[in-house]
């Protein structure tokens, strides 16, 4: 049993619970070696990472003229020792499914864990 207090084991006991594994991306600027140009692409700043994915509300159906959409929210739950930027887009593997979202805010963080909400919206 885990004493309250003792943060390492509290620590060890939340991340023992984690299933999924997370790819984090960010925005950056690439130049083009050809053009010149600079554009900003998603690079991949941390794979692998063990996490926790948790249903944050039911999805909800919107019904636009060009596409049927499902918006899903979720919670990221992830060691604290991660830095995760506003914006990231973050891709959980879980319990056989991927979940692609984009964080939808800032992380709350916590001695033991962190907790980031995020959205999917995906074409029905």
């Amino acid at each position: 049993m885990v004493s309250f207090g003792n943060i390492p084991a509290e620590r060890a006991a939340i991340e023992s619970t984690y299933e999924g594994l997370c790819t984090i991306s960010e925005m950056k600027d690439v130049k083009d070696p050809v053009t010149g140009k600079t554009q900003q692409q998603p690079i991949i700043v941390l794979a692998n990472e063990p996490c926790g994915l948790s249903q944050s509300s039911l999805p909800a159906a919107t019904q636009t003229v060009t596409a049927d959409q499902v918006n899903y929210d979720a919670k990221l739950f992830i060691s604290p020792d991660v830095t995760i930027k506003p914006g990231s887009r973050i891709t959980v593997q879980q319990n056989g499914m991927e979940f692609k979202g984009e964080q939808a805010g800032k992380a709350f963080r916590y001695a033991t864990h962190q907790e980031i909400k995020l959205k999917e919206v995906l074409n029905a």
